[in-house]
């Protein structure tokens, strides 16, 4: 047995679960039975209360915030799944990623799962993941896996479908597997040396 990686999933979706939920879960799950490796923890905005990203401490806020943080922070990896909404990611995802510190997702391996109506909305959520991940210093992976109506059979995800979601969730791990404790890549993220300059 291998060292065990821990993946966190965040369903940026604040409505009733649907395709893209089922379809991700779906995929975590047969990672999980291929790999006992691998501990997967599942956090859905729809079932969280997150306060505000208006600058209080995540310590004095009392709701879901600090603890869903937290769990972001002791990942190994991390999946942002979105769907595409106004051509970007969600608002409850956005707030989400406002209220978590820099060190949360430095150097973090994350797979960004996307899905829109159809093919022209393909880079709403990735582009803009890309640079809110550029400011934390993670680890995207280099291709996203976008979805959409067409991908699905009556809810269920349609074979190919599940194969990019299972090829994006075994680059996650492989990402992570490389990159476990080798530390920082490449200098400070730019928030983080402006924050050290003023204490």
């Amino acid at each position: 047995m291998g060292e065990e990686v821990k993946v966190v999933s965040v369903l940026g979706s604040v409505t009733p679960p649907g395709r893209q939920h089922r379809a991700v879960n779906e995929a975590l799950d047969r990672a999980r039975a291929a790999d006992p490796d691998i501990a997967v923890d599942r956090i859905d905005l729809a079932e969280l209360t997150l306060g505000f990203a208006d600058g209080t401490p995540l310590d004095q806020l009392e709701d879901d915030s600090a603890e869903t943080v937290r769990r972001i922070s002791e990942a190994d990896a991390v999946l942002l799944a979105s769907p595409v909404y106004r051509g970007s990611l969600t608002g409850a995802l956005k707030n989400l990623l406002d209220l978590t510190p820099v060190d949360a997702l430095r150097g973090k391996p994350v797979l960004i799962v996307a899905m829109g109506a159809t093919d022209h909305h393909s880079l709403g959520v990735e582009r803009h993941l890309r640079d809110i991940l550029s400011f934390f210093g993670a680890l995207p992976m280099p291709v996203d896996v976008y979805l959409t109506s067409a991908d699905f059979e009556n809810g269920v995800p349609r074979e190919d479908a599940a194969g990019r979601l299972d090829q994006g969730i075994t680059g996650l791990l492989t990402l992570a597997r490389a990159t476990g404790g080798l530390g920082e890549f490449g200098p400070d993220p730019l928030i983080s040396r402006l924050s050290k300059g003023r204490s």
